[in-house]
């Protein structure tokens, strides 16, 4: 598979889904109607939106949740087969995190593909041949309408400078399938997007 934008006789799934919405279903007992909607909060990166809803029961009451474009995940391998991971500092948690490169779209980005390859090329500075679309997933659809699509990278050589934004600290190395799967089994990566993507691979493939 390829990162070519899709086309009518493309094959469905060369690339991401649009956007994080799953088709309707007939049962839309469970649904929500939005009354009125805002911006509670605005920052670089993601928004709060507040909207008013009225439940299936008829109760009415105000629900909050971050908004964000969505972003891609990156498994990246070199032509010997290693996989490309940052150490990024995360002041959430206040440590460095290993993992896989990570961002978000931006409106420049083709599509979801492109994305990726941009990701990867700012965050490392490697350059893949191709990418192949694995999965997405929202990882907190409870407070957030986030989506993370994953990708894999492969020919990934380091052909092009980082090109960080100025809250990334960010530092590049190499490692083993073998290993990165065996710190996921270990406990030892605690960050969600990579342990995800390292066990879908891992799993399914691409």
């Amino acid at each position: 598979m390829t990162d070519e934008p899709a086309t009518d006789d493309a094959r469905p799934s060369d690339d991401a889904p649009a956007s994080g919405d799953e088709p309707a279903t007939d049962d839309d007992s469970l649904a929500w109607d939005v009354l009125d909607a805002e911006v509670a909060y605005s920052c670089p990166g993601f928004d709060v939106r507040r909207e008013q809803v009225r439940l299936p029961d008829g109760t009415e009451t105000d629900f909050d949740y971050l908004t964000e474009p969505p972003s891609v995940v990156v498994l990246p391998f070199t032509p010997d087969g290693e996989v490309v991971v940052i150490e990024e500092w995360r002041q959430a948690v206040g440590r460095a995190n290993r993992g896989l490169p990570v961002g978000g779209m931006e409106p420049d980005d083709a599509d979801s593909a492109a994305a990726a390859r941009r990701e990867l090329r700012e965050e490392t500075g490697y350059e893949a041949d191709e990418v192949s679309f694995l999965t997405s997933v929202e990882p907190a659809n409870g407070v957030a309408d986030s989506v993370l699509h994953f990708f894999v990278a492969r020919g990934c050589t380091p052909t092009a400078e980082q090109e960080l934004d100025g809250d990334e600290s960010i530092r590049v190395d190499t490692t083993t399938m073998d290993e990165l799967r065996d710190h996921v089994a270990a406990r030892e990566v605690r960050d969600g997007r990579t342990t995800l993507g390292v066990l879908y691979y891992e799993a399914v493939g691409d």
